[in-house]
C-alpha cells in the first residue's frame, strides 16, 4: 500500500459499552490514540449532541489531541486535522480545523462564509471541508464546490446496513477520477483497502477498523506511514 495514504477516522461513542459518560472517556482516549498513531482527520461525528454539548466535547477533544502532539513532539500545522460533523459555528468556537459535509449539507462556500462571519478568519486558516458521497455526480458537485476532499460509501457491504446497498469499486474508480482526494469508507477492511486504493482511492475513511482496534497497528498493516 503505497506511502502518503490519507487515513480519517470518524467517531461513533454510541459504539463503546457502557454509559454516557464511560463512552465519551472510551472516546476521548480513541481520539488520543489516532492522533499519536498519526491519523490525518478525525471526524466528530457525534450527531446526536446538541449543539452545546457537541462544543464542551470538540473542546475535550481538541485538547486529547493537542496533549497527544505535545507528548509526541509533533510540530507539523495539521495533525490529525479535527473536523465537526456539518456545524461550522462549533468549528469556529472551538478552533477546530475544518467541518465535515452531508452530500445535501450546505456548499463548501457557504462554509467559507459562515467561517468568515463566526470569526474562523482570526484563525489565520482557511478550513479544511470534506464531503460525504454516495455516487459519482455528488462527488463532482463536491469538486465543483470547492470541496478539500470527499467520502465515498458505502465501497462494500456494511454489517447491519442492508438499506444501504455497496457502491462497489467500478462507481468508486469512476468517482476517484476527480481532481480532489477520495477516500473510501464503508465495509473497508485491513484485507479489501488495497482494491480501493488500486480503484483510484487516496485514502481510507472508518468507523469500526479503527475505532475497534489498535490504530497504530492498523496503520501498520495498512503500510501508510
Amino acid at each position: 500500500m503505497p506511502a502518503g495514504c490519507l487515513l480519517c477516522y470518524i467517531t461513533d461513542r454510541t459504539a463503546f459499552p457502557g454509559n454516557e459518560s464511560e463512552r465519551r472517556a472510551r472516546l476521548l482516549e480513541k481520539i488520543a490514540e489516532a492522533a499519536r498513531a498519526g491519523i490525518d482527520y478525525i471526524q466528530l461525528r457525534e450527531k446526536d449532541l446538541p449543539p452545546r454539548e457537541l462544543e464542551i466535547f470538540a473542546r475535550e477533544a481538541l485538547s486529547a489531541i493537542r496533549e497527544s502532539r505535545r507528548l509526541t513532539r509533533d510540530r507539523s500545522p495539521l495533525n490529525p486535522a479535527l473536523l465537526i460533523n456539518s456545524r461550522t459555528e462549533v468549528a469556529v468556537a472551538v478552533g477546530a480545523d475544518g467541518v465535515h459535509l452531508r452530500s445535501d449539507d450546505v456548499t463548501p462556500s457557504d462554509v467559507r462564509n459562515i467561517w468568515d462571519q463566526c470569526g474562523g478568519g482570526a484563525l489565520a486558516r482557511e478550513p479544511v471541508i470534506g464531503v460525504s458521497c454516495h455516487t459519482p455526480e455528488e462527488v463532482s458537485r463536491a469538486e465543483q464546490n470547492g470541496s478539500n476532499f470527499a467520502v465515498f460509501a458505502p465501497v462494500f457491504e456494511k454489517q447491519n446496513a442492508p438499506r444501504h446497498p455497496p457502491t462497489g469499486l467500478a462507481q468508486l474508480r469512476e468517482a476517484c477520477r476527480a481532481k480532489i482526494p477520495i477516500l473510501a469508507l464503508g465495509g473497508v477492511t485491513l484485507a479489501n483497502a488495497r482494491l480501493c486504493l488500486e480503484a483510484g482511492a487516496s485514502g481510507i475513511a472508518g468507523i469500526r477498523l479503527f475505532q475497534a482496534n489498535n490504530i497504530a497497528e492498523v496503520i501498520r498493516q495498512l503500510g501508510s506511514r
